[in-house]
């Protein structure tokens, strides 16, 4: 997911969006259990979108703009 999507979002559609992608990442990790993952590399992906989440939402905490010069 692209960083300009997320900030079109509210912090509560950010919240939701978090807790789908928690939800995603467990489940990735029983197929990777059971050896029924093809992807491995969507690890990756949702820890990153994650991450991305986070960084906005924190910056929005502190007052931050978040675009770089």
């Amino acid at each position: 997911m692209k960083t300009s999507e997320l900030r079109e979002k509210t912090v509560e559609q950010l919240n939701e969006l978090e807790s789908q992608l928690r939800d995603q990442l467990i489940r990735l990790g029983v197929l990777k259990a059971t050896q029924r993952s093809t992807n491995t590399a969507q690890f990756g992906d949702v820890r990153r979108d994650i991450a991305r989440i986070k960084t906005i939402v924190r910056e929005r905490e502190l007052g931050v703009d978040g675009k770089q010069a």
